[in-house]
């Protein structure tokens, strides 16, 4: 079974969030169900600077007016297509915004480009090579099914996988004639959008399948809380929609083998932990004589997230006798607050600005709890992590979270089940009260070894994951 799957961004060439930890898992995982999946991924000069053979240059038409090739490549074990289209993606910004943050003015079209060559793909532009289906992620590949139904591959199967449907890729209704469709697809039954476009929306109308990245994130955007102003449609493919929750890459994150921390520990060498708990007070300047809990933060900086929470809550953490250590970016407002605790309280809350991928995985090998406040969240990958490397998650009681860390309440505990802490209402009161409960656990070693032993157990891979995407691409292809 071949696959072709489209995706703005994949682990390990090119990554600003969990999207790339998916794309990047996916082709191996699936490979163990007999799937050849290959990845098409734009050829951003960030990915190029790490490609040093090509195999093969195909060439495409114009893309949208875009000169366009593809270059097919095999590198960290994975076959990709890399749509080396200059005055598309040949950028001194990140994937999606310039130097300054600002998204680029072009988007509409770069994305459009990019799922038209999916579509090309799908047809046959790849001599030797023709998927079976194809799977979309997020808005930056949602236009690939509709490029496809209006072309000579329409009928090939699709699937649409949301993973954050908050990010839905609209834009006004004057672009719509530079993308090359029929004027019959700018309706209320396509992706017309309250007079605009709305690439998400095409997407999740045209997919034979939709997918998210949780069991209840699929429940919760069939409401207008969660739906983000689309859950009629949401609601509308109902019988199409799979919450399946994503795993992890268990080579890359394996405390026993992992090469960016202090100490290699296993479950039954908790006690190598303390190596990496020590070289994070170093990293992060906290004062090694407090012997409370350790909370790390490893997040974008964002209202999403719950970092105004965060904020909120830093003089309580420190009050019960904890430590922070915060990595991340994004709201100016935010960064500059959680900055100034970390002024406040020298030695007792550490924070590094921006995204190092060896810090976090430090982070996880050596914090005590790792806290999740996000309002929404499809599925989250931080608290897998967490699990993974014992740094016990404590989480809002929402998407994959709920699904993934099970709270430490009475039943849980004697049940020898719990794995980490919930807090049902996303407020500034609750996340005080998991952090008391967390202090509490903490300080009592026997219950903290049965939470931190039972989350590090958790089956956290790809490997169920990877069979219900089979599945699902199975039932398509016999259709």
């Amino acid at each position: 079974m071949k696959v072709l799957s489209v995706a703005s961004e994949a682990y390990p060439l090119i990554k600003t969030g969990g999207l790339a930890d998916v794309a990047g898992a996916l082709p191996a995982a699936l490979s163990a169900f007999g799937v050849d999946m290959r990845v098409l991924l734009p050829a951003y000069p960030a990915v190029m600077a790490k490609i040093s053979k090509p195999r093969k240059s195909i060439p495409l038409p114009k893309l949208l007016g875009a000169e366009a090739r593809l270059w097919q490549v095999k590198a960290e074990g994975i076959d990709w297509f890399l749509l080396d289209a200059p005055d598309l993606f040949n950028r001194t910004g990140g994937p999606y915004v310039d130097a300054s943050g600002q998204d680029y003015g072009d988007n509409w079209r770069r994305f459009a480009a990019f799922s038209k060559a999916a579509a090309l793909i799908a047809e046959g532009a790849v001599e030797q090579w023709k998927p079976d289906l194809v799977h979309m992620h997020d808005w930056q590949a949602a236009l690939a099914p509709l490029y496809l139904a209006q072309g000579p591959a329409a009928g090939m199967p699709t699937v649409m996988t949301v993973h954050n449907l908050a990010f839905q890729g609209q834009y006004g209704a004057d672009i719509f004639a530079g993308l090359e469709l029929d004027s019959s697809a700018f309706s209320l039954d396509g992706l017309e959008y309250y007079g605009d476009v709305c690439y998400l929306k095409a997407g999740m109308l045209w997919a034979n399948a939709i997918t998210t990245v949780s069991p209840t994130y699929a429940q919760e955007i069939r409401t207008p809380e969660f739906g983000m102003g689309l859950d009629g449609v949401v609601n509308a493919r109902a019988d199409d929609l799979y919450g399946i929750v994503n795993g992890i890459d268990t080579d890359v994150w394996n405390p026993a083998t992992d090469p960016h921390i202090a100490e290699n520990y296993d479950l039954s060498r908790r006690t190598a932990r303390k190596a990496n708990r020590k070289a994070l007070v170093e990293r992060f300047e906290l004062d090694p004589r407090h012997k409370g809990p350790i909370f790390t933060v490893v997040s974008r900086l964002t209202w999403q997230k719950g970092m105004d929470l965060l904020v909120e809550t830093v003089d309580d953490i420190v009050a019960m006798g904890g430590r922070l250590a915060i990595l991340g970016s994004g709201d100016r407002a935010l960064e500059g607050a959680l900055l100034g605790a970390a002024a406040r309280h020298r030695g007792r809350v550490g924070m590094v600005l921006g995204y190092n991928e060896p810090l976090s995985h430090l982070m996880q090998a050596g914090g005590d709890a790792i806290l999740v406040p996000s309002r929404f969240e499809p599925c989250g990958l931080t608290q897998l992590y967490g699990l993974r490397y014992g740094c016990v998650p404590v989480v809002a009681h929402t998407g994959g979270l709920a699904d993934t860390v099970i709270d430490a309440n009475e039943a849980a505990l004697a049940a020898g089940a719990a794995t980490g802490f919930h807090f049902g209402q996303v407020t500034a009161d609750a996340l005080r009260r998991a952090v008391h409960r967390t202090v509490r656990a903490f300080e009592d070693k026997k219950t903290w070894a049965l939470i931190q032993k039972q989350g590090m157990k958790a089956d956290v891979s790809w490997e169920r994951s990877a069979l219900r995407y089979t599945d699902i691409y199975k039932n398509l292809i016999k259709k």
